[in-house]
Order: C-alpha cells, then structure tokens, then sequence
C-alpha cells in the first residue's frame, strides 16, 4: 500500500476519533457498568435522536414512565430495556414510514435519569426525576425533606412486589453508604410516620417529640415513667442500662424516691437502688436491660420523724414538728428553732407532755415579764410541747386571727356576714357561699365590690344573671384581700314602709304611678317586662282606665310618652302592644273617672240630657250611639227618646241628626243608628223639656251657636 493511501486512512481514522471524542464530551460520562453487560435504556433517560433538517427532532426526547418516546408524526415508541443499537433500529423501523431520508439518522444516549416517587412523612411527596448517580438522600431532599415525626429507622423502598427496609438513621450517624439500598427507576421510597405522633396530625417540633420518646419499635422500647422530667418510651440499644434510660428520660426529680425504683421484665419485676450505685460505684447494680424494661420511679413519700432523741411541739408555734434534741438542748433552744409562738398563742398555759407520763405547766408571758422566776421546764427525748391557742369569750374576735391584708368583708343580706380569709385561687362565688349566701332579702341583681386600700370604682355585677341564664368564670369579677362585697335588700313593699324607698338606687328604679294598687318606686333589672313592674305595684285598680297608660321615657335625649291600651293586649295577646321599659321610665294609669278637663274634648263625646250620668266619656271607633249611653247610665225615666240629638262637629260645619231610639229598639235596624265620633255631643231631652237650661249650660264649652240653633229647629 502506497504512503498516499496510507496517509489517507490515517486522516480518516483521527476524524473518526475526535468525532467520537466529541459526542462523548457532549453526552456526559456513562454510567459504570459490568465489562461484559450491554447498554440498556431506562424510564428517564434523555436521548438525543440525529435527524438533519428534521427541527423537530432537535429537542432532547425523555424516556416515559411506560418506556416510550414520544416522537413527531409517528408518536410513542417503546425502547426501555433495549440495548442502545437496538433502541436505534426499532427507531429507524418506525420513522422509516414518515421519513424516506434516514441515510444520517441517529440515536444517541444523552444522559441517564432516575424516575423514583417519594411518599410518606415528607414535605413534598410525588414523583422525583434524579440523576443516575443519586441515592436515597437525595431522593429525600428532592421531595423537601423529613417531616418532623417521620421514623428514620425504618424507612422502605417499594420495587414491584419486593419491599427493601433500611435503617436511615444508622446511616446519618456513620455515613456509611452501604447501608443504603441501590435504587432503580421506578422505585417508591416510602417514609412512615412514627408511633409517638399519634393518629391526628398536629403542629409541634423537634424538641415535643423528643421529649416524648423516641422508640419505634413497641415491643422492644424502654418505658420510663414516674417521678422523672420527661417520662417516655424510647428506642432500646445494646448496653443500654437503668442509668441511661434515666438520663434520657430528662432525670428524676427531686420528689423521686431513687432507692425504690422498680424495674419490670416479663412478668419478674426487681428493685433498683440509684442511691447506692451512686455511692459505691457499683456496676453490677446497673446492668444492661433488656428489650421491652418498664422503669417506675415512685414519689418518695415523707418519712415519719422518729427516734431517741427527738422531741416534738405542737399547736400554735410557727413551725410545728419533731426536731432532734441533743443532749444540752433547752426548752428556749427548741422553741427557738420551731420559729416561737403565734400571735394566737395562748403563752400562759403551755403544756410539757413527758414522755414518761405527766403534763407540766409553764407560763412563757410571765417568764419573759421577769415576775418572779422560774425555772425553765427540762425537755428530755420524748417529750411534747403543746402551745394551745388563745381563747376568746366573744366568737367575734376570731376575726382577729385573718389580717386585713388576707381577708374580705362580707356584708348586707347574707346569712353569715362578716370578715373571711381570702386566697387568691378563691372566687365571687365562693366568698359567697362561705358567707352562707343570701337570704330572702339579697338582691342578686345589685351586689357591689368596692375595691380596698388602693380605691377604684365600685363594681356592681348581677349575679342573678349569672345563675339564670348561666356565664363563663372570666365574666365574674375579680376579688384581690381587701375588699368589701356588698349585696343589698330589696325594696320592701311601698304599703309596708315607704321610707325604704330611699334605699332603692334611682338608677335601677322605675316610678308606678295613678290608678295602681300600690304606686310607688320599685327595683328594675334587665329582663323584666312592663307586665312585670305592673304586677308588683298589684296591677290596675278598678276604676282604673286601662285604655289610655302612658309610659314617660326619661333619660333619652328628648322626652318622648309612649300610649298603652291595654286592653287591646288583654284582647289580642299581641306582644308589641307593650312597651320596653328601662330604668328611671314613669309608668302612669290614669282614672276613669277623673276631671272632665284633664280630658282632652277633641278625645271625648259629650252625654248630656236626661240619662243616668251625663259627662264626658272616652270614645274609640268600635263604639256606637248605643255604647254611649250604657256609658252614661241610659235614658232617663222622662227622656225624650223619640228625639235623641247628635252634633256632629266637622271641618265644614256642624251638622245635627236626630236618632228614634224607640223605633231603633222596635226594628233593631242598625244601619239607622246615627255615626258618632270624638268630640260630637249627644242630648237625650226630657218630655218637659226641664233640662233645656242644663243642656244650654252643659254645651257652652264646646258648641257653637249655630248647633244649638240647629237643635231649636229639630226639636220645633
């Protein structure tokens, strides 16, 4: 072969070779395989195919979780698992029916990817698209992390039908990758939540979990409880002792009995002392446990005070108790270190019980008054020392032994009054009942709190709200040491005393005034009724005129009268009939029979004539001629029925009608009966005509002239 030639293959040769360089630089490095195992293609692998002047193919093509690529014009086509020289002929069989040139086709592997899904106790479970190279970490960062509460120990990865467990915590604390499972495309990594976050998902963090435990597995977790800070189940490790267990329960507390504590296996439970393997050293007294160990750690319960040199004292004395009394220790020396008698100790009567059998008497008052002296009683092991309380003949002076910086004063109707000591976990209520409640007097809706020393407002609560219609703790005022509860009476009767009006509050009164059994000022709270102010005052008194109650709102900014026809609720039951009534209203009933001119003549009809009670009465558009004069006492024996007169007053005139009432009684027409409004007159002439004159006398304030002319021609 000529050097030409030869020279010529060379050059070819190099460009084969760089060509090969650069589409190893521009796919990235291959994955590392077996010397002898061939090149398959997997879900998520990008490829890149070589079709020139074919734009549509110049985009990357990822493999699909069902092993196809998605190609222009002839759509999906399965390669996953194929070798790459086979992936390229099924390829170029496929575009062969759309595309005639494929003399430069080409299918190149770009990148290899791993498609995994990550679910569980993650921040963001789903689908993942990974590098080749990344492993269960990764996979976990991917999806947003851990979530708190997520157990690392025993995390799985899901391929098909085969489920691989790993401990992910181990991992963290080595760093050893081995640990890890090998991860393929399409595997499901699957994190589990542990059994301390319980059933129903709450907020809480790292340090509340921890704090509870960290066991995963049940049946092998240490549970440590009792007298320790943080009692819990956590996990079990080997050489994992009672110490340790303790420890990572947070401690005993200082409550903890620590040479009783009890640790149980099985069903053989044993003693551990913590005392003495922390004296001696001891390890054979803290072994390891074993898997599944419940440690208890009782409360350590107090001791009783006993021995041969002890001496106890008693009653009113600051720090009553047994103390040790060394041989030497005086009488002075015992009370000394027991804080010396109380302010209600009775110094003159303390009482030596000995031992041995005896009671001895010693006066301290008279000892530190330097009377004559005496000597001091010998306290020997054994003994007592009783310091009774100071007696008063007067049950009063008990109030003396509660300062007023710890006590509250109870006053007004209750049945015990008087001074209680007070402690801050105490509330209104119970102040109350320890006052014995109220009696049958207490207005519950009235009861004040004046505040102590340091003043402020009085607070006035209503308490018979509160029990009727029920409330919440924080709606109950306040009492701090120092105050004063007062719950006032209610108003007596006003037909019992009227002088205990003035002990009613204006503020919470309402005036009942007029036509009312008895009229008077009576306490008002909210949710009582206009009804229910009427009935205490005994309600309308019989000559009462119901129709026409008024009830003066004061307090409003302008003064404004409320009609109450009462009667038309008593017919209908119709509730907005009543008015609302509020503290400081007037509430008048008017009489039926009072003075004409307190009536109004444009509200009334004038009866005058021969009938049983000429006057002037009330008239509303349901009555008729007829009611007037059952009103009025009827016809007279002399009237004039036949000639009954009706002046009608109009804005036109007055006009004049006379009414038969015979021929009304014989043919019972009513369409015959004459229309009469306020303010018309009716005349029931005599046969004599002697009443002409008190007819005259009666109209003057309310008839013209002309109407009495117009009655002139009528009767004539």
């Amino acid at each position: 072969m000529t050097a030409p030639v030869l020279q010529a293959a060379a050059h070819r040769l190099l460009a084969a070779a760089l060509a090969l360089l650069m589409m190893v630089l521009a796919c990235g490095p291959l994955p590392a395989r077996a010397q002898d195992e061939p090149l398959r293609l997997n879900v998520g692998d990008v490829m890149q195919i070589v079709l020139p002047g074919e734009e549509g193919f110049n985009a990357p093509f990822k493999i699909d979780r069902d092993g196809k690529l998605e190609l222009p014009e002839v759509g999906g086509v399965i390669v996953a698992g194929l070798t790459l020289p086979e992936a390229k002929e099924r390829v170029r069989s496929v575009l062969s029916v759309s595309f005639r040139e494929l003399s430069r086709f080409n299918l190149v592997l770009k990148e290899h990817r791993l498609l995994l899904s990550v679910l569980g106790f993650v921040k963001q479970p789903g689908p993942v698209d990974l590098p080749a190279t990344a492993n269960v970490q990764t996979a976990i960062v991917a999806a947003g992390g851990l979530m708190q509460g997520a157990q690392l120990d025993h995390m799985q990865v899901r391929r098909g039908a085969q489920v691989i467990t790993f401990d992910f915590k181990k991992y963290l604390d080595s760093g050893d990758g081995k640990l890890l499972p090998a991860l393929k495309p399409l595997d499901e990594i699957f994190v589990p939540a542990s059994p301390l976050t319980g059933n129903v998902q709450i907020e809480f963090d790292a340090r509340t979990l921890s704090n509870t435990g960290d066991a995963g597995e049940e049946h092998a977790a240490i549970r440590v409880f009792g007298e320790v800070n943080q009692p819990g189940s956590f996990a079990w490790r080997p050489k994992f002792t009672t110490v340790d267990a303790l420890l990572r329960a947070g401690g005993v507390t200082r409550y903890a009995s620590v040479e009783q504590i009890r640790l149980i296996t099985g069903a053989t439970p044993r003693l551990f002392n913590l005392k003495a393997y922390l004296d001696t050293g001891n390890q054979t007294l803290n072994e390891p446990l074993e898997p599944g160990t419940t440690i208890f750690v009782p409360k350590e319960t107090e001791a009783v005070a006993a021995g041969p040199h002890v001496v106890y004292v008693m009653g009113e004395i600051s720090k009553p108790g047994a103390y040790e009394a060394k041989p030497g220790t005086s009488f002075m020396d015992i009370i000394a270190n027991a804080g010396g008698p109380t302010r209600f100790a009775d110094t003159r009567n303390i009482r030596v019980l000995k031992n041995g059998g005896g009671v001895e008497s010693f006066d301290l008052a008279k000892y530190t008054e330097g009377g004559a002296r005496t000597a001091l009683p010998v306290i020997d092991p054994g003994d007592a020392v009783l310091i009774p309380e100071k007696t008063q003949g007067n049950e009063q002076s008990s109030w003396l032994r509660t300062p007023t910086t710890r006590a509250v004063r109870v006053l007004g109707a209750v049945r015990t009054p008087g001074r209680y000591e007070w402690s801050d976990e105490m509330s209104l209520l119970d102040l109350i009942a320890q006052a014995g409640g109220p009696n049958d007097k207490g207005d519950l809706a009235a009861v004040q709190i004046v505040p102590g020393d340091a003043g402020g407002k009085t607070i006035r609560f209503d308490l018979r709200h509160f029990i009727e219609d029920g409330g919440t703790a924080g709606s109950v005022p306040k009492i701090h040491a120092g105050y004063t509860v007062m719950i006032p009476e209610l108003p007596q009767s006003p037909s019992d005393s009227r002088s205990q009006w003035l002990r009613q509050p204006a503020e919470t009164s309402i005036y009942v005034m007029g036509a009312v059994g008895h009229p008077g000022r009576y306490a008002f709270a909210e949710g009582l009724s206009f009804l229910d102010i009427l009935t205490a005052a005994d309600g309308p008194s019989p000559g009462a005129d119901i129709i026409d109650i008024s009830v003066a709102h004061r307090g409003e900014s302008r003064n404004r009268v409320t009609r109450v026809n009462l009667a038309a609720y008593f017919e209908s039951g119709d509730d907005t009939l009543l008015p609302h009534v509020r503290p400081g209203d007037v509430i008048f009933v008017p009489d039926r029979n009072r003075n004409w001119l307190e009536e109004s003549p444009a509200n009334t009809i004038r009866v005058l004539g021969a009938v049983g009670k000429p006057g002037r009465y009330r008239f509303h558009d349901g009555m008729s001629i007829l009611d007037l004069l059952a009103e009025a006492g009827g016809p007279a024996k002399d009237a004039l029925q036949e000639k009954i007169v009706v002046v009608n007053l109009s804005c036109c005139g007055n006009e004049a009608r006379v009414f038969n009432l015979i021929d009304f009684a014989k043919k019972g027409d009513f369409h015959a009966l004459p229309v009469v409004r306020a303010g018309d007159t009716v005349y029931v002439p005599s046969t004599d005509q002697s009443d002409w004159q008190i007819f005259m006398n009666g109209v003057r304030d309310g008839v013209s002239f002309l109407s009495i002319f117009a009655l002139f021609k009528v009767l004539l």
